[in-house]
């Protein structure tokens, strides 16, 4: 079972990044992916999330009106993709997944750093 997240980057504030968190090994039909990033310094926080099916989705604070949490079917993968980047948004940004009903993130990806510049 692996979740791979990738497409960190380098991104001036007020741009742009996609990442993508791609899924093998199993099924993730019954489940829940989150999105988390953690900051030099602070906790980890989760940014949002998506059930497999697409149906329903969460965004933290932080990432309403500015983050997009969507499928990618053709991919087997989940996206977050980020838009009006701020200095803050600078963290490593991991991708796990839950069963739905349970609380712990069984699966979790190795992260992928994304640097915002001011």
């Amino acid at each position: 079972v692996q979740l791979q997240a990738s497409g960190g980057g380098l991104v001036q504030a007020g741009g742009s990044l996609r990442l993508s968190c791609a899924a093998s090994g199993r099924t993730f039909s019954n489940y829940f992916i989150g999105w988390f990033r953690q900051a030099p310094g602070k906790e980890r926080e989760l940014v949002g999330g998506i059930t497999w099916s697409g149906n329903s989705r969460f965004y933290a604070d932080s990432a309403k009106g500015r983050f997009t949490i969507s499928r990618d079917n053709a991919k087997n993968a989940v996206t977050l993709q980020m838009n009006r980047m701020e200095p803050e948004d600078t963290a490593v940004y991991y991708c796990a997944a839950r069963r739905l009903g349970y609380e712990k993130y069984a699966y979790w990806g190795q992260g992928t750093l994304v640097t915002v510049s001011s």
